[in-house]
């Protein structure tokens, strides 16, 4: 995948925002790390977190400060700077960034999340014996929900992050994740699939199925990030036999793991999920090393909006009658702490009435919490469907909203 041609990037950059290509070490044959001598010409257009955040005084106090993957101030707010409709705007090339830079990174993830990390602590629960989802409930989720989804990030301790790293660097991390990926057993079993050589039809296939991760290209975080560089060495895809258990390598994050299934057996992703998460850990650590975790920010990894659990997990479900009022559809989930997806993601239609509804929240609460949040939440999503299929009018369901949601639906008929 071609990258911004090194001097067509400098140049636009120097002539729109003030960064320039002056050489940084970590400098690629297709992309450039700018420098910005003095802070960035932010305009209107620039909608970050990072641009509203990064003041004269902050840039001047951190703009010599460098870390020891080599990567600085510029390297931090370069993507939010040459992506000016990013809403976040910053990441971090290697794990000490989060300490070195943390009066920038923190206002944002205060901004983010609603955290304040100067006085909370992340919680961490990967234990699937704590997730409740009772018989009636799984029973309900498989009449209306299509499919079922748990990802989150994992990085691996004593190497830079993608937005930071070397050749030699991002390939120690494929040697290590390949090693995990060979030492699965049971239904985790499965195959890795480097990216680089991928025969065509291969990608065609995994594409098409909505396993393989997008290409960059410049609206992104991860090309003006510089974690596109040497594309696509070193990257790849692992799923198992079932398709049901898949992990990136070396996208935004070392390894993105994710569970699925075409049902509603959200205990069941979540418990092979936390299995996936132990075996990257048991790799890392095989390999001497660790994952990249602390109790202030929980997992780190190369963006601010990933930090804590990192997990999103949500279903694909069918909702024909809250699909008619898309905004009480967003109030509704909004009260259970639910984020509603059109079919193709973010900003997109529902097609056939099917929404992606995840948690919304990342930090702040344990991997456990989430998922529960998530079935609890949806639990209730799925009875106001109900209720309105019965009749009851969108006054009805904002009485039910502000009663604490208490009451029953009067019929539950059938779903599309």
């Amino acid at each position: 995948m071609a990258q911004p041609n090194m001097q067509r990037l400098g140049k636009h950059a120097t002539e729109d925002f003030g960064g320039e290509a002056a050489g940084d070490p970590k400098d690629s044959p297709d992309f450039a790390y700018l420098t910005y001598k003095d802070l960035p010409k932010f305009t209107d257009a620039h909608k970050s977190l990072m641009a509203k955040t990064l003041t004269p005084e902050l840039f001047a106090k951190l703009k010599d400060v460098k870390s020891p993957a080599g990567f600085t101030l510029s390297n931090v707010i370069q993507t939010g700077t040459e992506t000016p409709h990013l809403g976040v705007g910053c990441v971090a090339g290697d794990e000490e960034s989060w300490e070195l830079f943390k009066d920038l990174y923190y206002p944002i993830i205060q901004g983010w999340h609603k955290y304040d990390p100067t006085t909370s602590k992340q919680p961490t629960d990967l234990n699937p014996d704590n997730v409740v989802q009772t018989p009636e409930q799984l029973e309900k989720f498989n009449k209306y929900v299509a499919s079922t989804r748990i990802r989150a990030a994992r990085n691996i301790r004593t190497f830079a992050l993608p937005a930071g790293s070397t050749r030699e660097s991002a390939k120690g991390v494929e040697d290590i994740l390949k090693k995990t990926f060979a030492s699965l057993e049971g239904d985790l079993k499965g195959t890795y699939f480097p990216l680089d050589g991928m025969a065509k039809e291969a990608e065609d296939s995994l594409q098409a199925e909505g396993f393989l991760f997008q290409k960059p290209k410049t609206t992104n975080l991860l090309t003006n990030a510089g974690a596109a560089r040497f594309w696509p060495e070193s990257r790849g895809i692992f799923h198992n036999e079932q398709k049901t258990a898949l992990c990136w390598c070396n996208e935004e994050d070392h390894c993105r793991i994710i569970s699925m299934s075409k049902d509603g057996d959200v205990k069941g992703v979540f418990a092979r999920f936390c299995a996936l998460s132990d075996a990257v850990k048991g790799g890392a650590e095989g390999a001497g090393a660790a994952l990249m975790h602390n109790d202030t920010l929980g997992f780190l990894g190369t963006c601010p909006s990933n930090l804590g659990t990192g997990l999103r997990g949500g279903v694909m479900i069918c909702l024909p009658k809250l699909n008619e009022d898309v905004e009480l559809l967003e109030t509704v989930c909004a009260a259970y702490d639910l984020q509603p997806r059109g079919s193709a993601g973010e900003h997109s239609a529902a097609v056939g009435a099917k929404w992606d509804i995840s948690n919304k929240q990342r930090l702040g609460f344990s991997e456990v919490q989430l998922v529960q949040k998530m079935i609890d939440g949806v639990t209730k999503v799925i009875e106001i469907e109900e209720m309105m299929a019965a009749g009851k009018s969108k006054a009805d369901v904002e009485a039910f909203l502000a009663a604490g949601a208490q009451a029953a639906p009067d019929a539950a008929p059938a779903p599309c």
